[in-house]
């Protein structure tokens, strides 16, 4: 097992995130009414506040917005809908609290493009740039990072992990072809989608693989399916088993982890870089 460790600064207003020197947290904010573990929680602007704060203050690096459930049986939301969710969230915790990182999670660039212009620095995209066809080119033009998830539409796979690093490749490619600097991209395996339980535990066995492409890897897992199915425990029950997911990918050279459970996970993020970065408790 090789760990690839990639040194990036962005740059988010007020905050800069560099990479390389710790595991960056990031804090998932769902302002959804159907999310899988916490729908309906945080569709209140003040009450999504609140939760971005105390994130913060738990431990978070970032704050990921997203306003609409990607769960097996989600029903897609239009536009107008999405971005009356995020933009007035976005918008608020960026008066309340202009130097916390904020990513919104979507794969529509107007959506993207309305977000960054209210507040927000980075594009989650779990469509890896080929769900809308302006999005990559959005990405270039407002100059920010783009996470770029594996995705597909079917599970069609001749071989699990060369299939995944092709899609990956590919949307690399048309990224930097839309004149994405490459310094801005960061992958994510997808972890729960287009996989079944078999296939996501063969990813996290070999996130080493992806993370050998040339880019940052950020690693979701927080609460999902498989980790329920190993340990045969309800969604609110599977702290343990998400922080194992994010030891086991943090030491495969997983540089960022995004959680519903900050203040949980800081503790492995720290005794994992204490090993990793060489870092010590003052």
């Amino acid at each position: 097992m090789k760990t690839m460790i990639y040194e990036r600064t962005y740059a988010c207003g007020e905050t800069e995130l560099r990479l390389g020197q710790s595991t960056l947290i990031m804090g998932i904010l769902n302002v959804t009414p159907d999310s899988f573990s916490d729908g309906g929680q945080y569709t209140n602007t003040e009450r999504a506040v609140q939760h971005a704060l105390q994130m913060m203050e738990d431990g978070a690096d970032l704050i990921d917005i997203g306003g609409e459930s990607t769960r097996p049986g989600s029903v897609e939301v239009g536009l107008e809908e999405e971005l009356a969710r995020v933009i007035p969230v976005i918008e608020a915790i960026h008066r309340a609290a202009p130097h916390i990182p904020i990513s919104v999670d979507t794969y529509k660039a107007e959506v993207a493009r309305q977000a960054v212009h209210a507040g927000a620095h980075i594009i989650n995209d779990i469509w890896r740039g080929i769900g809308d066809p302006q999005m990559l080119t959005t990405a270039a033009e407002l100059s920010v990072p783009i996470i770029l998830m594996h995705n597909r539409h079917d599970r069609n796979y001749n071989n699990l992990i060369p299939d995944m690093i092709h899609d990956l490749k590919e949307s690399i490619t048309l990224a930097l072809q839309a004149g994405v600097n490459g310094d801005n991209i960061i992958l994510d395996p997808g972890i729960g989608f287009a996989k079944d339980y078999v296939e996501n535990m063969r990813v996290m066995v070999e996130l080493d693989e992806l993370a050998q492409l040339g880019y940052p890897i950020l690693l979701a897992t927080s609460r999902k399916k498989f980790i329920r199915t190993a340990l045969d425990l309800p969604v609110d029950d599977v702290i343990e088993g998400t922080a194992a997911t994010v030891a086991f990918g943090i030491a495969q050279g997983c540089q960022i982890v995004r959680v519903h459970d900050v203040s949980s996970i800081k503790r492995t993020v720290q005794m994992c870089d204490a090993m990793l970065y060489g870092s010590k408790r003052e």
